[in-house]
C-alpha cells in the first residue's frame, strides 16, 4: 500500500523513494489523459503544497518547514505551458528572481477558473470580505 503523507520530518530520501515513482506516474497520466481526451483547456491540474521544504537536510533525515520558498505545478486550465516562474537561490533557500507568494498563485488559480481573484463575497454581516486578500494572477502563466 502507497503511503499517504508527504510531511517528512525524518528519513526523507526513503520515504520519496518510495513515494515520487507512484506520484509521477499518477501526475504525468492524468495530464497525459486529459490531453489525449482534447480536456486539458477545461480541466486544471495544480500540484502544491502549503509551504516549503527546508534547503538542508536535518539531523532526523528530514527537511523541516520552510516558508521562504516553495514550487508549484499548474497545468491545463489555459495556463500557458513550458513556463517556469522565478528561481531561487542555488541551495533553493530564498527566491532569487521574480519573488511570488501564495496570494499570487491562488489568485492565478482562480483567474484559470474564470473567477476575478479581486472578488469579494459577504460575510455574515454583509462586510466585503476579499477572495483574495492580496496577490495578482501570475501574468507569465495566464
Amino acid at each position: 500500500m502507497l503511503d499517504v503523507w508527504w510531511d517528512d520530518h525524518y528519513t526523507i530520501e526513503k520515504n520519496l523513494t518510495k513515494r515520487l515513482p507512484p506520484y509521477d506516474q499518477a501526475f504525468c497520466a492524468i495530464v497525459e489523459d486529459l490531453h489525449s481526451r482534447g480536456l486539458a483547456d477545461d480541466v486544471l491540474v495544480a500540484a502544491y503544497g502549503e509551504f516549503g521544504r527546508a534547503p538542508r537536510v536535518d539531523s532526523y533525515a528530514g527537511r523541516g518547514h520552510w516558508p521562504k520558498a516553495m514550487a508549484a505545478v499548474l497545468t491545463g486550465g489555459g495556463i500557458r505551458p513550458g513556463q517556469i516562474v522565478g528561481s531561487t537561490t542555488r541551495d533553493g533557500g530564498e527566491p532569487l528572481d521574480r519573488p511570488l507568494a501564495p496570494g499570487d498563485l491562488l489568485a492565478t488559480i482562480y483567474h484559470a477558473l474564470g473567477i476575478d481573484p479581486h472578488r469579494t463575497l459577504p460575510d455574515r454581516l454583509g462586510r466585503p470580505i476579499p477572495l483574495v486578500p492580496s496577490g495578482e494572477p501570475i501574468r507569465e502563466l495566464v
